[in-house]
């Protein structure tokens, strides 16, 4: 088996072994992959590591390493929390998006082989984050105005579930990459008056199958990637565009995917207050 790391700011994840290919997902930089499968000397078929998802890269888009280093990278890293921040190596600079990871960090330097990297914007190990609504809506929020882009999953272009997967993913919940995946974890919402802010809505086309969702703010508002990233109202029929004056999606089910917390042991709780601490970043 082999594996491989994106080393580039962003990656298309392919339906098909070529650049005509619908892109069904994209890799950040730093993002691990296991590599299942060679076609030619160009194409890659790929299981990401952060959500399992299979799909065909261009091999000159990763670089290929051991199987100790996939391990160590995949337990030792640091999200980025800058929607748009530069790393800076010996003698070029490298723009890295929200969510990229950098494998060893020591909380400005890592090494990725021979070439050494600094980073001086906003970074957070996954350790110190606490899966908390506060912190979830106020990552999701970032990606307001952000362009859909189907198989996004960075503020230069995201999708409805690629908005969903990457606001949960930096709060510290892991989901799938797609929303007919998403919509079987957590537990369900009865009715949407007992919905809560950070609890995720999921849609459905008209042939029934779940084709969009978005996540719940206060005031009967969803963020969702229609368009671009925005706020529109909810209801029990569904999501209601005011600028279109119609319902675009029909609700299916919300589900709480963010589970409430027990009280803090005291060998435990200045980890909880670093992680605490991590909500007041975005204000």
């Amino acid at each position: 088996m082999s594996y491989a790391i994106c080393p580039i700011s962003m990656a298309p994840v392919r339906s098909g072994s070529s650049h005509s290919s619908e892109m069904v997902s994209q890799l950040l930089f730093g993002e691990l992959v296991e590599v299942l499968e060679a076609k030619g000397r160009q194409w890659l078929k790929v299981r990401c590591a952060h959500d399992n998802f299979v799909g065909w890269v261009a091999g000159n888009q990763l670089k290929a390493i051991t199987p100790s280093e996939f391990e160590y990278f995949r337990q030792h890293y640091a999200y980025s929390l800058e929607l748009y921040h530069p790393l800076m190596a010996e003698d070029f600079c490298m723009p890295v998006v929200m969510g990229a990871r950098f494998p060893g960090f020591d909380g400005m330097r890592f090494r990725l082989e021979e070439t050494h990297f600094t980073f001086s914007g906003q970074a957070v190990f996954p350790e110190n984050i606490e899966a908390a609504p506060e912190f979830l809506l106020k990552i999701a929020r970032r990606y307001l105005n952000a362009p859909f882009l189907w198989g996004g999953r960075s503020p230069m272009g995201i999708d409805a579930p690629g908005l969903v997967q990457m606001a949960f993913q930096l709060a510290g919940v892991a989901l799938p990459r797609d929303a007919a995946q998403q919509i079987y974890l957590g537990e369900p919402v009865g009715f949407i008056e007992q919905a809560q802010p950070g609890d995720v809505a999921f849609f459905e086309n008209r042939a029934g199958r779940i084709s969009h969702c978005g996540i719940l703010l206060s005031d009967n508002e969803i963020l969702h990637a229609f368009g671009s990233v925005r706020v529109d109202s909810l209801d029990h029929y569904g999501i209601f565009n005011k600028s279109l004056g119609r319902y675009t999606h029909s609700l299916r089910l919300v589900k709480r995917l963010l589970r409430e917390k027990a009280p803090a042991r005291p060998e435990t709780a200045p980890l909880r207050e670093m992680a605490k601490n991590q909500v007041g970043l975005f204000d």
